[in-house]
């Protein structure tokens, strides 16, 4: 992944508020931890210059990491429409993964067709502790996929979702980071110079909230 895709996607993101930044009032997640940084990457299908850039980066990373991939499968709901969109840009089939069985018919967690040891790339829109993408992993393994890696959009690059990717033994590559993110925020004056110190202690420890009493 080249620095410079990397910078123009980190840009695009800030640009359309996709990563928006409130280091001086934290968001708070479901889980409750605080936190200086909301993604939302759904907006950059309501953007079409930030979408193409998207659609293509991923293409990109599915030709560089993972040239044998025979099919791409999105991740429910946020990866479906870029796994859908990057397999056009490349010719492959697509399919995406269920959070859970349905309800009824034939009560498919995998959508779309899937051949037994075919080899796919798992397509995701962010990864932050890396818990939901891993169990697309391991849905699409006992469906007998061979699954070569993930492409996705942005990453926190938190402790947890690194170990839990080694665990799992799964490579993810992402157009961009929560460093690009950050250190591309601080030099457009989106976030002063000082708070990207801030914004990397809170990514390297989610539960310690020190980061917030450097205000």
């Amino acid at each position: 992944m080249t620095s410079s895709l990397k910078t123009t996607i980190a840009a695009d993101l800030l640009k359309i508020k996709a990563v928006f930044f409130r280091p001086d009032e934290p968001f708070i997640w479901a889980s409750g931890i605080k936190s200086p940084v909301y993604c939302d990457n759904r907006l950059t299908l309501s953007a079409p210059d930030v979408r193409t850039d998207v659609e293509n980066g991923l293409a990109q990373v599915v030709r560089e990491y993972y040239p044998e991939a025979e099919a791409l499968m999105g991740t429910s709901t946020a990866g479906i429409a870029h796994a859908a969109i990057t397999a056009h840009l490349l010719g492959l089939p697509m399919g995406y993964v269920r959070s859970g069985n349905k309800d009824h018919g034939r009560k498919n967690q995998i959508e779309g067709k899937l051949e037994p040891g075919q080899k796919v790339v798992v397509i995701e829109d962010l990864i932050s502790t890396g818990g939901s993408v891993i169990e697309v992993v391991d849905v699409l393994r006992a469906a007998g996929a061979e699954v070569l890696g993930i492409a996705s959009i942005f990453t926190y690059g938190m402790k947890r979702g690194l170990e839990r990717l080694a665990e799992a033994d799964v490579q993810n590559v992402s157009l961009t980071d929560f460093d690009t993110v950050a250190e591309v925020a601080a030099g457009s004056g989106y976030i002063a110079p000082e708070d990207v110190a801030r914004l990397i202690a809170f990514r390297n420890d989610p539960s310690d909230e020190s980061w917030i009493k450097q205000i």
